[in-house]
């Protein structure tokens, strides 16, 4: 097992993945370096070769899916995960390290956002993204994860080793972040400076389209870690509609004793046997979700002991 694993994916990052393979020897010279390429086109793999990482391939394409190959191949006490792209600072990784190799923290995140980033990132809206984003998961989740969405970070083997790879893409930083907030696990954030991508090195996100996954990824995980709340709120919602077109029904009836609009009042009916149902089905859920996570907690307790027998 290697004691701090650097993990780097790679698709076409000709450009900046020698210096950041470089700036890591420097400030983790221990470390042993991995670069996951993902079908790049510009001979990335060979630079990062060529400067002493070791190269491996994942042929799926999308960030998530490297992850998952990453996590499953390599074990280590800490991980460093970094976007190729030499946007970050390594200047504060010795310390989010020792986070987790001696105050056992299980994540550590890059927080660009206390930083310069907005002023930085010249994509308008990648900022509103990205405020966005942190915005509902710590409302929701009742949490105070500084960056959502970094692509800068340091992991425990626990948190890798239980961490189910569900993206494929660049909304991977939002499933692991909502991972650990829900598992309840130890979370660190440090300031680390960040600057803009170099001209000839253009961004590989989309923004509107990975941005309308990475909502839609937060809100299938809210529905899948706390269905009671996701779905009383829709029972909540179809309740006061169906409330709102019965309401004028009844004052008609007590006024004349008929029913004018029984078409109406049969669709109030289902409106709110369908608000019953969701309601039941968030109940039925929680108790799943309240298993799963004493299961959970068994799980993790069994990766952390066999985190020290050699294999």
């Amino acid at each position: 097992m290697d004691r701090i694993a650097v993990l780097i994916p790679c698709y076409n990052e000709k450009f900046t993945i020698k210096k950041v393979i470089n700036d890591f020897k420097s400030y983790l010279p221990n470390a042993i370096i991995y670069v996951y390429d993902n079908n790049s086109s510009d001979k990335s793999d060979e630079i990062a070769q060529n400067n002493g990482a070791i190269v491996r391939y994942e042929r799926k394409q999308g960030k998530g899916n490297v992850v998952r190959t990453m996590f499953r191949d390599i074990d280590a006490e800490c991980y460093v995960i970094v976007d190729a792209d030499d946007t970050y600072s390594l200047s504060k990784v010795n310390e989010m390290c020792e986070y987790i190799l001696k105050d056992r923290y299980d994540m550590v995140i890059g927080d660009r956002l206390s930083s310069q980033y907005f002023s930085e990132n010249k994509r308008p809206f990648h900022n509103i993204g990205n405020a966005f984003v942190r915005f509902i998961i710590n409302k929701f989740f009742k949490t105070n994860i500084k960056d959502i969405m970094t692509g800068f970070r340091c992991m425990s083997y626990e948190f890798v080793k239980t961490f189910p790879v569900l993206s494929r893409g660049f909304e991977i930083e939002t499933e692991m972040t909502i991972h650990a907030v829900y598992r309840n696990m130890n979370i660190k954030n440090v300031v680390i400076d960040y600057k803009d991508r170099p001209q000839e090195s253009p961004s590989k996100l989309n923004t509107i389209p990975d941005g309308l996954k990475v909502i839609f990824t937060f809100f299938k995980l809210y529905k899948n870690y706390k269905p009671m709340q996701f779905f009383s709120i829709f029972s909540v919602l179809l309740a006061i509609i169906s409330t709102v077109f019965f309401i004028p029904i009844l004052l008609e009836f007590r006024h004349t004793g008929l029913v004018p609009k029984f078409p109406t009042l049969i669709m109030c009916g289902f409106i709110y046997m369908a608000s019953i149902i969701s309601y039941f089905s968030g109940l039925i859920l929680s108790f799943i979700v309240e298993k799963d996570k004493r299961d959970f907690e068994n799980y993790f307790n069994l990766v952390k002991r066999l985190k020290y027998i050699d294999p």
